[in-house]
């Protein structure tokens, strides 16, 4: 197995800080979803190393031990696309699988759709297409859910609820979300606390939705869209309670190549609470879409 190593990567104007493993010219770009960082991907960086890829999992601006910006202004969506493109360039593979889960899929469905660079494949879990979204938003279903956005549009104050007592609340939001709380030990928990805790990085995790809320870039997902050609894999635990199922329906027709798997009794944390299932449908989907390399892949 291909050592993970930890390295500082310069892009788009700032650091990240990257999981990286395995070896070769075919990259897995992993991008995970608030309020977590790249240890969400512990299970999957390995296989996907295994399976013939280049795998990083960057923190995403904002996050860990990469670049900080204070201002809300710089997680407009536009910035955090740049920074995906900017990966990519700066791996230097020549292709790419996307990976995301929560604001990493979301970001990777715009990515796919603004078609600002190629993609082999592009995997999303637990969040749905952008026009689908929105059009869950309208519906007091949704909009009951997702009553944490409003909540975050409040200055200082969200940020210093969850960061009291090293990010507390935090960890017990995760652990309440999980269905299988075995997964989420207190050493897990204190991983995404400790990360949370750093200053300045709750606030800028939240700036992820105050910049998406002033942008205001609804506009763009209203009417058509351009079809997402890539072959899709879109994986969903069922248990999602802050999406629900129904935010999915009818993704088929934005996505010309999709296979969609629901997992039952999964919540939205799904790469890590069920990693042997969601591991298992990467394979089948790679190989059925002979997405898989095949040869080995030197290593170096």
């Amino acid at each position: 197995m291909a050592p993970i190593e930890t390295r500082l990567i310069p892009a788009n104007g700032l650091y990240f800080e990257v999981e990286q493993c395995g070896y070769g010219k075919r990259l897995a770009l992993c991008l995970h979803g608030f309020p977590e960082c790249s240890y969400s991907w512990r299970y999957q960086i390995p296989l996907l190393a295994d399976q013939g890829y280049r795998v990083w999992a960057p923190n995403l601006r904002g996050y860990g031990r990469s670049s900080r910006p204070s201002k809300v202004a710089a997680y407009h969506t536009d910035h955090l696309l740049a920074d995906i493109a900017a990966l990519i360039k700066a791996s230097r593979c020549r292709s790419v699988l996307l990976i995301g889960h929560d604001w990493g899929a979301a970001l990777a469905w715009l990515f796919a759709i603004s078609k600002i660079h190629p993609l082999e494949g592009l995997i999303i879990m637990n969040v749905p297409h952008p026009a689908l979204f929105l059009k869950s938003l309208k519906t007091w279903q949704q909009l009951r859910k997702s009553w944490y956005i409003l909540f975050f549009q409040i200055p200082w104050f969200p940020e210093w609820l969850l960061s009291r007592r090293n990010a507390c609340l935090l960890g017990k939001t995760i652990r309440y979300l999980a269905v299988n709380k075995d997964r989420f030990p207190p050493d897990v928990i204190n991983v995404y606390r400790r990360n949370a805790a750093q200053p300045g990085a709750l606030r800028a995790m939240i700036n992820y939705y105050r910049a998406l809320f002033r942008e205001l870039p609804w506009h763009r997902y209203h009417g058509y869209l351009p079809l997402i050609e890539v072959p899709t894999l879109m994986i969903w635990g069922e248990e999602d309670l802050a999406l629900g199922k129904e935010t999915t329906y009818g993704t088929e027709r934005y996505v010309s190549d999709l296979t969609l798997r629901y997992l039952p009794r999964i919540s939205h944390w799904v790469q890590q609470e069920t990693p042997e299932q969601v591991n298992g449908i990467i394979i089948e989907w790679l190989a059925r879409k002979k997405l898989k390399p095949s040869h080995p892949v030197a290593q170096r």
